[in-house]
């Protein structure tokens, strides 16, 4: 069902279209790894605030309503160019192990957001009040951290994934005489 889908996804003429683009291919390829690299910053900074690492002089309150407006563009900005990267190459990824487990992540991100949503996220005046980060907040951060290294490590390997080789497609090894043989025969 799901291979299905994805090589009817792969097959559509927009996805055809735009991976064989030359321009735009690369140029929404390029706004995502922008996108992944800036959410990916303010990300960094929030939580090593939340752990009390970093940008001690504001408060949490600062830092995370600050940045949410920015980090709510990006993440829209980067889940868009990621489908259509991934839609267009949907029969490429059906059979990627970091493909799927880079999904898996991602939806534990979402899971994460609606746990930590409450306690940690909607209550930055709390967390505040309090006078180290509350051990609530450092879990959200360290799994926040955890998880996003996670998911560009995962879109990383993505790239470097070969897939299983066939018997159709081995080339046997050629001896030293069979080589030095159609070297001359050309």
């Amino acid at each position: 069902m799901v291979y299905q889908f994805m090589h009817w996804l792969a097959q559509r003429d927009w996805a055809m279209d735009f991976s064989g683009s030359a321009w735009v291919y690369p140029t929404v390829l390029a706004t995502h790894l922008g996108c992944i690299a800036a959410f990916g910053g303010m990300i960094l900074v929030t939580n090593l605030r939340l752990l009390g690492w970093g940008l001690t002089d504001f408060s949490i309150s600062d830092v995370v309503g600050r940045l949410r407006p920015w980090k709510r563009i990006g993440f829209v900005i980067m889940v868009t160019c990621g489908f259509l990267l991934g839609g267009s190459e949907a029969d490429k990824y059906y059979p990627n192990p970091y493909f799927w487990t880079k999904m898996l992540l991602l939806v534990l991100i979402g899971v994460h957001g609606l746990a930590f949503r409450p306690s940690v996220y909607l209550n930055t005046a709390a967390l505040d009040r309090a006078p180290s980060p509350p051990a609530r907040a450092k879990l959200a951060a360290i799994l926040s951290l955890a998880l996003w290294v996670g998911v560009v490590c995962m879109g990383r390997m993505i790239g470097y994934y070969e897939g299983p080789v066939s018997a159709k497609q081995t080339v046997p090894a050629l001896g030293s005489q069979q080589v030095a043989s159609r070297i001359i025969q050309r």
